[in-house]
């Protein structure tokens, strides 16, 4: 039963017979005029930003990567370590390589030259979405573009909400939208059929979305600089008041001063005097002085202030302050030290781009699958795609090689002594050449060093002559 309908039994039961009964809405505020802004703490969680301050993180995003030196260093620099040398998906068949190669070169993909700005606009929008566009004929695969700032909602899995299903774009001057269904490289009976059924609502074709800095109960993804823009526009404002400060330190007044005169004397002179242009001649008698006089604003040295502000907003993002002008109290040892922890973000930001890469690379081989009427196992090497990132920072060869040497000699002792097998040991050698991008099978290693040291031991040996020679020939013969 309505609350309404029960509470009209009640007034009916306690009125006598013969009275109506009338309603009225009761007058009056009954809730607070931020009311809307607040959320019950029993009531359903939303980890996302609103819409209205989703899209004012990216304008924000946007504006300080164009304008704030800090910022753009902070987007680039992730940038640049991950993609510099460029990267390339790989498969383990001739085919399929020719297929993604084929992909990644297309004059539309170009991802040479567009997946730079594919890794910068993640990190900035927080989000990206490429819808494809798949050639019926040959399975042939087009990556487009949404601008993030058109997505109006992320639509998640009614039964998984870790799990985004479409996207739905904001309306354009004549009130068109357009509803995409989010890719995965997978059939649609990976779905409930109510999931199934919400997804058969996205008509307007399909569409990758990725996002970063997000929670599993959230739909939207977050700027990598959303945490520090207040910062970064306080450092720029600091430093422009500093620029401001300069100005004035160096500016300077004329202070004259009259002896004996009056009032009606120091305005008469005060109509005459003219700035002194450098190089000219002043001439006056010693009832005049003339001072230069510059300000003193008694500020304090503000280089501890900078660095404050500075160190502030790259701690926040993991990176050291030697990457950005300042040396600080360490020197080249401790600055390398240093670098540990920022390598370690930008190695979750490449894992996150090596899974983005090798389900777009997935997604290419199936399309070709699909059109070839050909059967696609991703559990099979020859559908494994791969994507292959250059090394983050260059390997210091030099103390690697060092720590090699020691390891070999100390399991060469190891073994003489009986101490230690030859497969444990070569184990401890792998465990170091990994360092330097080697790695080494103990069991295969030690089978080829078997063979070839028999094989050695075969040319080395020496095969007495015959004695018993016949006769009228030498042992020679």
């Amino acid at each position: 039963m309505a609350l309404k309908d029960w509470f009209l039994r009640v007034i009916e039961a306690a009125v006598p017979q013969g009275y109506e009964v009338k309603m009225r809405e009761a007058a009056g505020v009954t809730i607070d005029a931020d009311e809307d802004q607040w959320r019950k703490l029993s009531g359903d969680a939303t980890r996302d930003l609103t819409p209205l301050t989703q899209s004012r993180m990216q304008k924000t995003a946007h504006f300080l990567w164009e304008a704030n030196l800090l910022a753009n260093r902070l987007i680039e620099l992730p940038v640049a370590y991950l993609l510099a040398e460029g990267v390339q998906l790989k498969v383990n068949d001739e085919d399929n390589q020719k297929t993604l190669d084929a992909f990644w070169r297309d004059p539309i993909n170009e991802m040479d030259i567009k997946l730079p700005k594919k890794v910068r606009e993640l990190s900035l929008f927080g989000e990206q979405v490429y819808p494809v566009f798949v050639n019926e004929h040959d399975g042939h695969v087009r990556l487009g573009y949404l601008d993030p700032a058109l997505i109006a909602e992320v639509v998640m899995d009614p039964d998984n909400k870790e799990q985004p299903i479409g996207i739905v774009t904001t309306r354009d001057a004549k009130g068109n939208y357009r509803k995409y269904r989010v890719i995965i490289n997978g059939e649609e009976d990976v779905f409930t059929l109510r999931t199934q059924g919400a997804r058969a609502k996205f008509t307007d074709g399909d569409a990758f979305y990725f996002r970063v800095n997000d929670l599993s109960s959230g739909r939207r993804g977050r700027s990598d600089i959303l945490a520090q823009a207040d910062w970064l526009d306080a450092y720029d404002q600091f430093l422009f008041g500093e620029l401001d400060r300069a100005d004035f330190l160096r500016a300077f007044v004329w202070d004259v001063t009259l002896k004996g005169a009056n009032e009606k004397e120091v305005k008469k002179r005060a109509g005459e005097i003219t700035p002194p242009k450098p190089g000219s001649v002043r001439v006056h008698n010693d009832a005049e002085t003339w001072d230069a006089v510059t300000p003193d604003l008694k500020s304090a040295d503000t280089a501890q202030g900078a660095r404050l502000f500075r160190n502030h907003v790259l701690g926040g993002a993991t990176m050291p302050e030697t990457w950005f002008g300042g040396g600080g109290d360490v020197n080249r040892a401790t600055a390398g030290e240093m670098n540990e922890p920022t390598f370690k973000i930008y190695t979750m930001r490449q894992k996150m781009w090596k899974h983005i890469l090798e389900s777009i690379g997935r997604y290419v081989l199936w399309q070709k699958a699909k059109a070839e009427n050909a059967t696609v196992d991703f559990g099979d090497d020859q559908w494994k795609v791969e994507a292959q990132f250059p090394e983050l920072a260059a390997r210091d060869v030099a103390k690697y090689a060092t720590a090699l040497q020691q390891v070999i000699a100390a399991c060469a002792i190891a073994i003489a002594q009986k101490l230690l097998t030859r497969r444990t040991a070569v184990m401890l050698i792998n465990a170091i050449a990994k360092l330097i991008g080697v790695e080494i099978d103990a069991d295969n290693e030690l089978a080829d060093a078997e063979q070839e040291a028999a094989k050695a031991a075969e040319g080395d040996t020496f095969i007495t002559p015959p004695t018993d020679a016949a006769p009228g020939t030498t042992a020679a013969d």
